[in-house]
């Protein structure tokens, strides 16, 4: 039985359908069953065990972790969150779990990014000191990210820009969710901290250029300052705390620190990563094509 906490989540949604397709035994824990469901794929070899769970009810995540012999850690959403792998992990050792796959960031522990930088390193350390199989995912910026400027496409209207020409190795979350299963499956990835990036570094202006040519008309950008971008994510309701990370964030990227490409999903999936092309190809619907 494999665990996957934030089965709801980008990722953690992904990977509970490629397990579920693989026909290996399942079981998601969510806040709210009915999202899980709606998200398991009709054409699964197994079917899905989803069950509720909380992080703040301990007692829900023991139940969740009883049985599992590996578990796909998602803990961290913000500053709020920092020490919550390291309870997830001693959770999982109490249970008798075996192997934990943790999903981090890019750019972990490097001072440059700033406080967002820590916050998956307890967790992160948590993992290595278990005496669990375990491996680390580092993953670059998401393709879907780019979901979030639908509403201003289909509208016409400028997407967002707040890292200027700042580029990123962007990476397709069906490629992290692959890599995550692999290591959940196979004991040769234990110990392994994969940083995982798309193929070709690409800023907002080159993401938006695809869109543009996928969907058939222009696709422009508005670059922000970072006084605007806080303010732009105050309107999009983010709490102080959390803005001031994704401000760091954007510095980083802006100043050229997350201009990385890595062959590590070569490495563990034997094939090259997909392309932000191919996603936006998979994902023009959501875009309003025409």
């Amino acid at each position: 039985m494999i665990l996957i906490t934030g089965a709801t989540g980008t990722i953690g949604s992904e990977v509970v359908r490629q397990l579920a397709q693989r026909g290996e035994k399942v079981r998601a824990l969510t806040r709210d069953p009915s999202k899980a469901r709606a998200r398991v794929p009709d054409g699964a070899e197994v079917e899905v065990e989803v069950v509720r769970g909380d992080y703040l009810d301990p007692a829900s995540v023991d139940a969740a972790m009883s049985g599992a012999s590996a578990v796909f850690l998602v803990g961290v959403l913000g500053p709020d969150d920092a020490d919550r792998d390291r309870g997830l992990v001693e959770q999982a050792r109490a249970a008798g779990v075996r192997r934990v796959v943790k999903l981090s960031a890019i750019g972990t522990g490097d001072p440059a990014v700033g406080r967002v930088g820590t916050w998956h390193l307890p967790g992160e350390q948590a993992v290595r000191e278990s005496g669990l199989e375990w491996t680390v995912l580092r993953p670059s910026a998401f393709a879907s990210n780019t979901l979030g400027w639908a509403e201003a496409i289909r509208a016409g209207e400028p997407v967002p820009n707040m890292t200027g020409d700042g580029m990123q190795g962007v990476i397709d979350p069906r490629d992290v969710a692959e890599v995550a299963v692999e290591a959940l499956l196979s004991a040769r990835h234990a110990g392994h901290i994969y940083t995982l990036t798309g193929p070709e570094t690409l800023g907002v202006p080159d993401q938006a250029a695809v869109l543009a040519e996928v969907l058939g008309r222009p696709v422009t950008t508005e670059n922000l300052t970072p006084d605007e971008s806080r303010a732009r994510l105050a309107e999009w309701g983010m709490d102080a705390e959390y803005a001031e990370g994704v401000l760091a964030g954007s510095a980083y990227v802006r100043a050229g620190r997350n201009a990385v490409v890595t062959e590590e999903v070569l490495q563990v999936l034997g094939r090259a990563p997909r392309t932000y092309r191919e996603w936006a190809l998979d994902h023009r619907v959501a875009f309003g094509e025409s």
